[in-house]
């Protein structure tokens, strides 16, 4: 039996489905990869010299903000534009039958855009598509970013003036960067304990984890969907390069579009 032909009878005989993802699932929507420092640059040619990590840092807004929006500005039109690939719409179409939820580290509300419910959505790392204040100190409301408009310089990868301001207080994206002590993780939260609600009054149910595109770089998605499988679920690992996986893990080393494709072609 084929890695698919395991996957399409674990998914036939799930009562239960939780979709993971990390930022390879956006790849097949054409959305850049980021992996290593020549994948980053690749996608922003003005920034060759940083690393994402570096770029990913809140003090940019502090000490360079049209930089900083200009790179998040740029992301965020991107996202707006990009639509998610037909995996996505497969995944929902399993989903239909089934209890599900769905834990994913990107920013990029692609789930809530192939029409995912936004109650059965965790967004580990914050959203893109929100912002808070930079210094939240007085404020701690979180924002919808669908009012926020950039206009960006390409080339140079930096934002015009007016920067997104409410009262002349700056805002930044409500997403964990690297090193942010000022982050409101408290929709994120709030998602995470409806999730955990869930897992908690599920009937014994056969669970399946479908994990797509989550490296180990940044291993929170790998690590959550682990934990499921060390609790009794089955988990299918989709990545091009690091499928491997716990013992039992059904490993499939190829983009998640792709594998998605195949795995439907037989159910």
């Amino acid at each position: 039996m084929t890695v698919i032909q395991e996957a399409a009878r674990a998914i036939a005989e799930a009562r239960c489905i939780v979709i993971t993802a990390g930022a390879g699932m956006g790849v097949d929507s054409g959305l850049p990869d980021f992996r290593g420092n020549k994948g980053f640059w690749n996608a922003y040619p003005a920034l060759k010299g940083y690393a994402f990590e570096e770029m990913a840092d809140p003090r940019w807004f502090k000490t360079e903000p049209r930089r900083a929006w200009g790179f998040y500005g740029h992301r965020l039109n991107l996202y707006r534009a990009t639509t998610p690939h037909e995996g996505f719409n497969i995944l929902r179409q399993w989903t239909q039958d089934r209890d599900y939820f769905v834990f994913t580290s990107n920013v990029d509300g692609a789930f809530q855009k192939a029409e995912f419910s936004e109650q059965k959505i965790v967004e580990y790392h914050g959203s893109i598509h929100h912002v808070q204040f930079l210094d939240p100190d007085e404020n701690t409301e979180i924002f919808s970013a669908d009012d926020i408009q950039c206009t960006i310089d390409e080339a140079q990868l930096l934002a015009a003036e007016p920067l997104p301001r409410i009262d002349g207080k700056m805002l930044r994206p409500n997403i964990l960067m690297f090193g942010d002590s000022s982050w409101l993780s408290e929709r994120s939260e709030k998602q995470g304990r409806r999730l955990r609600g869930w897992l908690n009054v599920i009937d014994g149910g056969k669970i399946v984890v479908i994990e797509m595109g989550a490296g180990t770089t940044i291993p929170s998605v790998r690590r959550f969907s682990e934990k499921l499988q060390s609790d009794g679920a089955t988990l299918i690992r989709i990545n091009p390069r690091e499928s491997e996986g716990p013992l039992g893990t059904i490993s499939i080393a190829d983009g998640a579009k792709k594998a998605l494709q195949e795995i439907d072609a037989l159910l």
